[in-house]
């Protein structure tokens, strides 16, 4: 497996592996009117507008050894009285889970971020995605701040872990 830095021309897998990811890790979370309105198109005007968008952002994709987009990071800067960037998103395909994907990406988007003098970051997690909760918990992350999120016509809960060092995220190549 390989971790490269994306690009404009990777959106169209971004945008798969986001609306596949949503459906699989979301269902029962949200409701499946929601997740059966999600689309590929509307992903990536979404994607296409974070590339685009004014605060630093990045992307990293995870390619298995076949060749096949399986999973991405996106980490962009924030103006947050204790934190500098955010790890704005992580998304593995199914067959790209429990291997270490996530937290090699999460580990790259550390470093992208350290070496772009960003010390600190958070993440939002729905609180009812109990194993996303679990991943940033054995990652070190500390629970700062709480918020409200609506999709659809269901209102869900996000916790945000917050790192205040993000060296302890760093995993050797």
């Amino acid at each position: 497996m390989k971790i490269i830095k994306a690009s404009v021309e990777d959106i169209q897998g971004i945008a798969r592996i986001y609306i596949d990811s949503w459906r699989t890790t979301y269902y029962g979370l949200v409701s499946d009117d929601y997740l059966d309105s999600l689309s590929y198109q509307k992903s990536e005007q979404k994607w296409f507008h974070f590339f685009n968008s004014k605060n630093k952002p990045f992307v990293y994709i995870a390619i298995n050894d076949t060749g096949k987009m399986i999973g991405f990071a996106a980490g962009k800067s924030i103006d947050n009285e204790k934190f500098e960037g955010e790890l704005y998103a992580l998304y593995l395909l199914k067959e790209g889970r429990g291997l270490g994907v996530g937290k090699r990406l999460v580990s790259v988007i550390a470093k992208h971020f350290k070496e772009t003098d960003i010390n600190s970051m958070i993440v939002w997690v729905m609180e009812q995605n109990k194993s996303g909760l679990g991943f940033y918990e054995h990652m070190g992350g500390i629970k700062y701040l709480q918020r409200k999120s609506q999709f659809g016509k269901v209102v869900v809960d996000d916790v945000a872990y917050g790192w205040n060092d993000i060296t302890v995220l760093y995993m050797e190549e």
